[in-house]
């Protein structure tokens, strides 16, 4: 800590807990899109029972953290902006679509791009500037203007509410939520018989905790310096193609170190897997709609104050009131998305 800066130390947390979210893509498959694709309709269940292992782990690891005193949720974006549900409601929508459009989400785009596919490079850069045409840019003042954000007066989150209004330790109940996905996650027998899916499961909850964790421990070790945060990827994307191109957004921070640590993890895993190809988009068609739907990801990713991973693992992990909300949303939009590319919109 005394040889490097705050934000190079909360960089090299972004990168490490990133380098495990990459391997976890690569090696283990997990994909926010893919978990809905394949089981409304593949007819399996094991990439979407494998959110409930992620899921379990990360609210364990978030609310041990927080009984440890080591992470204040109070410190934490999601629970400091009142919540907005049309805002959850709108932006997963807009960003599901997106996400079923674009063939890929932003974690998911990192984790193909290290494996060499160009096509989710476009979608990376086209969802970098959107995410901040939505969050500084002209769609700034209108978003605002429609979805105001207001100071939260209080955490957001659920096992609190119901702690306060019990008497029962908000630590028990995030315990028993946890175990019950954990559990869900468990009864599908395809799952059971892939361990090593399971094991990139729990490392994808293990390093959502670790972002808290290591973002916790610089905030207190330089007396308020940085965020507190854990992994999301749509204003990261902006904040790293800005940082790449001159050096400001912020400077060297933890958004920047996970865009990055996501693309190398995910190389090593293609790399360990020989498969690793570089590929390129040759329907101008195609291309036209990963633009489009990288773009509704950016609105609807800062829109919805997160992304699949934003939203739906590390606000998920403190059970704040927008992430189950957010993720149904994007779910139903990249449901209606997956039925516009597969079906149409035309009675069959």
């Amino acid at each position: 800590m005394d040889m490097l800066p705050f934000g190079a130390l909360a960089a090299l947390v972004g990168l490490f807990g990133g380098i495990i979210l990459g391997l976890a893509g690569r090696m283990g498959h997990f994909c926010s899109l893919a978990a809905l694709e394949t089981a409304a309709y593949g007819e399996d269940q094991t990439r979407l029972r494998m959110w409930g292992i992620a899921l379990g782990t990360a609210i364990i690891g978030a609310f041990t953290l927080e009984a440890a005193g080591v992470f204040d949720f109070s410190l934490s974006f999601y629970h400091q902006i009142k919540w907005n549900p049309w805002a959850s409601i709108f932006g997963g929508l807009v960003f599901g679509y997106g996400m079923a459009m674009a063939g890929n989400c932003g974690y998911s785009a990192l984790t193909r791009f290290g494996g060499g596919d160009l096509r989710a490079l476009v979608v990376l850069v086209v969802m970098a500037i959107f995410s901040f045409i939505t969050l500084n840019g002209p769609l700034a003042a209108p978003r605002l203007a429609l979805l105001p954000e207001e100071p939260s007066e209080g955490l957001n989150s659920i096992a609190h509410l119901l702690g306060s209004a019990t008497g029962i330790a908000p630590i028990a109940i995030a315990v028993a939520f946890a175990t019950v996905l954990i559990l869900w996650a468990l009864s599908y027998e395809k799952l059971r018989q892939q361990p090593e899916k399971i094991f990139w499961a729990f490392a994808v909850g293990a390093a959502i905790t670790f972002g808290f964790w290591g973002t916790s421990t610089l905030y207190t070790e330089s007396f308020g310096e940085g965020l507190v945060e854990s992994y999301t990827f749509t204003a990261p994307l902006g904040r790293t193609l800005i940082w790449l191109m001159t050096s400001s957004a912020g400077g060297l921070v933890f958004s920047v170190g996970s865009v990055g640590g996501v693309i190398i993890g995910a190389f090593i895993g293609s790399s360990i897997k020989r498969d690793f190809r570089w590929e390129a988009c040759e329907d101008p068609r195609e291309l036209g709609r990963q633009v489009g739907g990288a773009a509704l990801m950016g609105i609807g990713g800062v829109t919805a104050i997160g992304c699949s991973v934003g939203q739906g693992l590390s606000a998920f992990s403190t059970l704040a009131y927008s992430a189950p909300v957010t993720l149904a949303a994007i779910a139903a939009g990249g449901l209606l998305g997956l039925r516009h590319l597969i079906h149409g919109f035309q009675p069959e």
